[in-house]
């Protein structure tokens, strides 16, 4: 349901494709031994393994059985095995490696129809239900006295096995997530089956989506459906994603905004800026995505500046490749580095840029504008984004002349350790303060309507709440009343 992603793929497919076998569990006991199971299946037919996780197993709790831990058999590191016929794919190995591979697969099928994660269970025969993953735990629940096929391994499938369970039921359906996958392995057995015809081929099932679906196929009675007593929620009002308080991004990207630039962008916190009030991000892709994509708009005749907003860890994921594409090119494309000395949004990760590696040694640190100039781009500029004034300049500038330019916003995270201890919030003077509007334009969320009004125009006035304010002063800097 792509709760945090802009993509929802159904990974399967990579297995068949790729010619290796897919695993998938269904609980949280299955995840911890069909990782094992997965490294055995590596070695026993030398192959590559897909582990298939999805969100709610990821998400999930369960009571776990550690037994049968395994310790490291070797006691030394091994040396590396030279074997360029495997190991060098020119096309004459490769066409010599084709054949295995698809021997390979076939062996893989006869293996998974011992597989001990598959399970059949036989109940009433009007119905079998083919299931895996979470989709199976909602099939079980759902259907408590169907016939159930869980499949543990979802490619190879194991095609004995599924005509034996089809056999002994009158009628099959398959309860999977996203696309019609063991459907169509199923119906390429030459087995009658239903399943997407039934359930959505978008989003994450749970009980009830799989519940209703089921009663409207009519393979459920009304009076077969349990009640589900949903608890009360409350008059609770809507939160949507946002920028923290103190957020360096907001500063730069509340800038572009003002000055009316359009800003290409990719995954990172400040992808978070698109929403109101801010609306700074235009488009949005994979990581590194606002380079190439800012490049591509000069390159097809666009005349104004687009401004491609990367955050630090991302610009040395993927981000220096288009970088110098855009210096080798020429490209009348500006690109700002959001520079918050960390990799914010999964957890303050280390990255080249910090001088630490992941585990807190020291290392070298690369240094952004020195990177810039040597792939040739001669206009960078280091900005402070909490200063809006130096922000505006440096983009001001770059718009004005042609060719490439970089400009640098480098600020801690606000949430980092170090910075939160430098908090010190602040207020609004109720007296100054006319409820012009302009400090809600920042899109902080320290930031509120109070129920104050002004005199004259009957607008409420602004608040800072100071368990939130981090005191970045960029909300001041924008008040032309000095209230703040």
């Amino acid at each position: 349901s792509m709760h945090s992603s802009q993509n929802e793929q159904d990974n399967r497919r990579y297995a068949k494709f790729a010619r290796v076998p897919c695993l998938e569990p269904s609980d949280s006991q299955e995840a911890r031994d069909l990782v094992g199971v997965a490294l055995d299946i590596s070695e026993q037919f030398d192959t590559p393994v897909m582990l298939r996780l999805t969100t709610r197993i990821s998400h999930c709790y369960g009571v776990v059985n550690l037994q049968g831990t395994r310790a490291p058999e070797r006691t030394e590191n091994p040396e590396y095995r030279v074997d360029p016929q495997k190991y060098v794919m020119v096309p004459g190995n490769a066409r010599r490696r084709h054949p295995v591979i698809e021997e390979r697969i076939c062996k893989l099928g006869e293996f998974a129809e011992a597989f001990p994660y598959n399970r059949m269970d036989l109940k009433d025969r009007s119905l079998g239900v083919v299931s895996n993953g979470v989709a199976y735990q909602y099939a079980r629940e759902v259907f408590p006295n169907a016939s159930i096929l869980k499949l543990g391994m979802t490619y190879p499938v194991p095609a004995i096995l599924l005509r034996e369970f089809a056999a002994q039921v009158e009628r099959i359906i398959v309860i999977e997530e996203l696309d019609p996958f063991l459907e169509e392995e199923i119906r390429l057995l030459g087995i009658p089956v239903e399943g997407k015809s039934i359930f959505p081929v978008c989003g994450e099932l749970d009980q009830e989506i799989v519940r209703a679906c089921a009663m409207k196929a009519g393979l459920l009675s009304e009076s077969a459906g349990t009640e589900v007593v949903q608890p009360e929620k409350g008059a609770l009002p809507p939160r949507p994603p946002i920028l923290c308080p103190g957020c360096p991004h907001r500063g730069a990207l509340y800038v572009t905004n003002k000055l009316g630039l359009v800003v290409n962008g990719d995954i990172g916190c400040y992808t978070l800026s698109f929403l109101p009030p801010l609306k700074a991000i235009h488009t949005c892709g994979c990581m590194g995505a606002s380079i190439g994509v800012a490049h591509g708009i000069a390159k097809a005749g666009i005349t104004q500046h687009n401004v491609a907003a990367i955050g630090d860890s991302t610009f040395f994921h993927t981000g220096m490749p288009a970088l110098l594409n855009v210096a080798y090119n020429k490209s009348n494309t500006i690109v700002m580095i959001l520079d918050n000395r960390t990799t914010a949004m999964t957890g303050h990760q280390q990255h080249p840029g910090t001088g630490l590696t992941l585990q807190g040694a020291e290392t070298g640190q690369v240094d952004f504008e020195t990177l810039a100039r040597a792939m040739g781009i001669e206009k960078v500029h280091t900005v402070d984004p909490y200063n809006l004034k130096e922000v505006q300049a440096a983009l001001e500038e770059c718009v004005e002349t042609d060719g490439p330019a970089v400009i640098i916003a480098r600020r801690e995270c606000a949430l980092m350790p170090e910075v939160r201890k430098q908090w010190l919030p602040l207020r609004v003077n109720e007296e100054r303060c006319n409820g012009c509007g302009l400090c809600f334009h920042v899109g902080c969320p320290a930031i509120a309507k109070s129920e104050a009004l002004d005199e004259k125009t009957g607008r409420p006035k602004a608040r800072i709440d100071p368990l939130l304010c981090t005191g970045c002063e960029i909300c001041a800097q924008v008040c032309a009343r000095r209230a703040i």
